[in-house]
């Protein structure tokens, strides 16, 4: 018997010229929207690169002193600090647990809030509301009251309770402070993971979970086997939105660690650059450490939009 070849079966014209139709009115849809993000983020960012290239500091800012075309001087002298690999790395490990804390509790949530009665999901979504609409300072000073070192309500209960907690410093070591921050930006972050997962989980058909329920799976086995492979897409924009927004975290580690931590314990490439701009005048290196997060980030994206091409969700 002779084997044939199967060959692939090609799409029928009318479904490449719908699917090409398609194409055009979504991009025309968002045009409007790309034009724009594209004005108010291409002048900034054009000023960005431009600065990273230059000797820039207090007197070229104010006028006082010509400016001095460097190259690429400020990205070597960036990338031979020791102390800039350092912070890479605290940013690179404090903004994978924000994300992966973030997706956990969000999407667990999710599933809660999916197998609730309504009154109990009502109050969950406007607890996370409440969260997430809160201002990241204000949440910031927040966390510190309760986690105070004298007059904390943490503090208290845990040593109420017989724990050694009495006048602990939760922002002094470097592992404590990161951690407070990181739960606090959690805090404030898991809603936007909640959201978009029950989105996605109440659009999974009533037929599927019905039919996974008549074949004896589990609660645990139906969400992990079927559920959250038919929202990978939704995970996967939730998982990159995390990323960006926990890697250039500021605000929380700014204020919470008082501009880093002791002697810069618990500083962030966002801080990092915000000293080296405006604390140390250097305004060029400063602008240098902005093209890096920048290009860091661009990159996650595009591995974002490379995976969803290859996934049966793009089609």
């Amino acid at each position: 018997m002779v084997a044939q070849e199967v060959r692939p079966v090609a799409a029928p014209p009318k479904a490449r010229r719908r699917r090409r139709g398609d194409g055009r009115a979504a991009a025309l849809y968002l045009a409007p929207a790309g034009i724009l993000l594209a004005a108010m983020l291409a002048y900034p960012i054009y000023q960005l690169v431009l600065i990273s290239f230059y000797d820039y500091g207090q007197p070229q800012a104010t006028g006082n002193a010509p400016l001095v075309f460097l190259g690429f001087a400020n990205y070597t002298d960036l990338l031979s600090q020791v102390q800039f690999w350092t912070v890479l790395g605290k940013t690179v490990g404090f903004a994978a647990a924000c994300v992966v804390g973030s997706l956990v509790v969000g999407t667990g949530l999710a599933v809660l809030a999916s197998r609730v009665r309504s009154l109990p999901r009502t109050l969950l979504f406007l607890a996370a509301l409440g969260a997430w609409s809160t201002p990241a300072i204000a949440g910031s000073y927040v966390w510190l009251f309760l986690f105070d070192t004298d007059f904390g309500l943490v503090n208290e209960v845990l040593s109420g309770i017989g724990l050694p907690f009495e006048h602990h410093s939760w922002t002094f070591g470097t592992i404590g402070a990161f951690g407070l921050v990181a739960a606090e930006v959690i805090w404030c972050s898991f809603p936007f993971v909640l959201v978009t997962m029950y989105a996605g989980i109440k659009g999974v058909p009533d037929e599927v979970l019905e039919a996974s329920s008549l074949d004896g799976a589990s609660v645990w086995r139906t969400t992990w086997s079927i559920v959250l492979p038919m929202v990978r897409p939704l995970l996967m924009i939730a998982t990159v939105q995390s990323i960006i927004w926990d890697f250039k975290v500021f605000t929380q580690i700014y204020v919470m660690t008082n501009g880093g931590g002791v002697a810069g314990r618990n500083l962030v490439l966002n801080v990092y650059a915000y000293q080296q701009a405006f604390a140390g005048q250097e305004y060029g290196l400063g602008s240098a450490i902005g093209v890096v997060m920048t290009l860091l980030l661009l990159s996650v994206t595009g591995l974002y939009v490379r995976s969803q091409r290859r996934s049966a969700a793009w089609l």
